[in-house]
This record gives C-alpha cells, structure tokens and sequence, in this order.
C-alpha cells in the first residue's frame, strides 16, 4: 500500500515527449514531421526500406537503412497489418496483399477495470473543492506559489497490490484509491463529498485482438478487448470488488464513509458482481502485447526487438510486451523504449557500409 509514484517535474507532468522529444529536437540528425498518417511499411522482398506517409493532402516517402514502429499497442500492429505482416487470410479479405503470414499481430491485452463510489462523511474530497470558488481559487493559489496540492496529482491519489486468494504467491488485483467521484470519466463530479476505490486485475488470461477493418489506413482499426473471457479473470475481479467493500468499511477508512454509493446494496451475490463488472467495467488504458516479444517462432518481435522474418524493421513500444505488467503501465513502456534505444545502437556500431 502507498501513494503513487508520478512521472512528473517541478509538478507538470513530465511525458516522454517533454522527458525525450523535447530535448533532442535540436539535433541535426532529428526531423519531425507533424500532420502526417503513416499509410505503410515499404518492403523489398522481406526486407523493409521504407515508411510511406500522408501529410496536406500529399503523399511522401522516407526511405531508411532501419525502421523502428513506435506506434502504440492499437497503431503499430495496424500498420503491419496494413503493411500486409499479420494474419494472412484476415489480411487477404480486406485487400492487403501478404508479405509475412504473422497470426500473432495484433493479438493482445489490456487491465479491466470496475469502479465503486461512496459518500464521505467530511467536506474534504475535490468534489468539495470544486463545489466552491474560493477552494478552486486555493488550489489554483497553491499550485502557482509552490507547486503543490490537487492539481500536481494524477487521477489515482494511492494505491495497494493484494492477493484475493491466501494460497497466492503474489498481488492480482490493484486497488485504487481517487479523491474524488464522477459517474462519467471527464464528467461532472458528484454534487456531494465523495470518493472512489477501484480495482483492476493484474496477471491477466484473457486476450483480446486489433485488426484492420479495411485497407484504408485512414479507417480506425476494429478493437475487440475480450475482457472477462478467463474463468480466472471473472473469479478475480469479483473477489477484488469484495475486498473493496471490506476495506472500506474497516477503520480508519470506515470513520470517513456516510454509505456506499455505487453499486449499493442492490449487489451482494457474486453472480450479482459479476454483472454489475460486466456492465459498468471499462479499460484503465493499459493496452499491450499486440506485437508480443518471445523465443518461439509465434512470437512477433525477437529479444531485440526486431520483427521475425522480416530485416530492417523493429517494433518499440506497448506492444511487444509479451503480457500486460502487474501494474499502471507508462513507466514499463518508457524502460522498454531505453532498452530498445540501447539495442539500436548496439547493432548500428556493428554495420559495415
């Protein structure tokens, strides 16, 4: 159990655009190209030379000795597939002639995720902050003068990693503890005092896929998340949801509580749990393992990171995760990304022109 662990400086959010991009922007080696859609992968033979792009109504090439696919867990197996590397009959039916039969691209996971809302006894949460001006104007205040308070925090204020089951050797579920309550992610928060414990799994089984629904590039990919399709995962989620009632109702926190208000009494069954994550759970924007890292030949990416069966052509980013981590996922993807800089550079001091 502890507060959370930002990726911030001097109390802004410090993304890996600010933490990298920013600084290497100088460079002479470095361009940035803005408003440009990658379309696709360039390949000759199994060899890939190039990216193709949109950008103002033109099409572009960039043609180089090595491509790296950064795109994200939805974006870099849509342009593989797009590029015609993934599930070949899939790839066939939407016009997309194959370069690499790869079943695996685009077959990945994501951490379901199920909120609980409860009204505080005390004037203390933000819903109370922001229910008046002159405690808006405070933390505005604060933030300006010292960098501190409400607006230097993430969603997730703190946290605890337990077992929903003794006989486990390590945490499955992630409790989430929010100082504030909306029904609506980025919607108005409750008109009361009012706070949110949540909970997400951790060691995932069940797989969801993203595939392109058409060989348009400009066509969003069709996402199908799959969650709660593991026995294990449905058992999970509805012991999680049962320890957070419990601890909520345990000193200290229970000297805090004025009730439960979602779900409320109305859920009491684990058949009743299980329908009520079935219809209000939701992503908590983890997404990986699209283009899953392995030693096998079904895996996507090799230990380096280089796309199997393919030359030129490396994926760094969510997606080669071979599982979706035990935890919130931003700082993992950033030492994968470190790794992978590492490995570009170990193999480009090895190359012979």
């Amino acid at each position: 159990v502890g507060y959370y662990q930002l990726t911030s400086r001097n109390g802004r959010r410090c993304s890996a655009a600010t933490g990298y991009l920013r600084p290497a922007e100088k460079r002479r080696n470095l361009r940035v190209e803005v408003n440009a859609l990658a379309t696709r992968i360039l390949f000759e033979g199994s060899r890939a030379v190039g990216v193709e792009y949109r950008q103002y109504g033109q099409t572009h090439r960039a043609v180089t000795r090595e491509i790296i696919l950064s795109g994200g867990a939805f974006n870099s197996p849509q342009l593989l597939q797009l590029s015609g590397v993934g599930p070949a009959e899939h790839l066939r039916s939407k016009g997309v002639a194959v370069v690499l039969d790869a079943p695996q691209v685009g077959e990945g996971q994501d951490h379901y995720y199920a909120r609980t809302f409860w009204k505080c006894n005390r004037p203390i949460t933000l819903n109370d902050d922001m229910m008046s001006l002159w405690r808006q104007m405070g933390i505005g205040l604060r933030y300006l003068l010292s960098r501190r308070g409400p607006l230097t925090v993430s969603a997730g204020y703190a946290a605890a990693f337990v077992r929903t089951r003794p006989e486990l050797t390590r945490p499955d579920a992630q409790i989430y503890f929010i100082n504030f309550s909306t029904a609506k992610r980025g919607g108005v928060l409750h008109p009361f005092s009012g706070f949110t414990c949540s909970v997400s799994q951790l060691q995932a089984e069940s797989r969801g896929w993203v595939r392109i629904a058409s060989g348009d590039p400009a066509a969003p990919p069709s996402i199908r998340y799959n969650y709660l399709d593991s026995e294990a995962d449905r058992r999970m989620m509805v012991a999680s949801l049962k320890i957070v009632r419990r601890l909520v109702r345990t000193p200290p926190l229970a000297g805090y509580v004025a009730g439960e208000e979602f779900p409320g009494a109305r859920v009491q069954t684990d058949e009743e749990w299980l329908a009520f994550c079935r219809e209000y759970g939701e992503t908590v924007f983890h997404p990986t393992s699209t283009c899953s890292m392995g030693s096998g030949p079904a895996s996507v990416v090799d230990e380096r990171l280089r796309v199997r069966g393919l030359a030129g052509l490396r994926v760094i980013d969510a997606s080669v995760m071979p599982a979706v981590p035990s935890g919130n996922i931003n700082a993992a993807v950033i030492a994968v990304a470190e790794k992978g800089a590492d490995l570009v550079l170990q193999d480009a001091a090895t190359i012979v022109d």
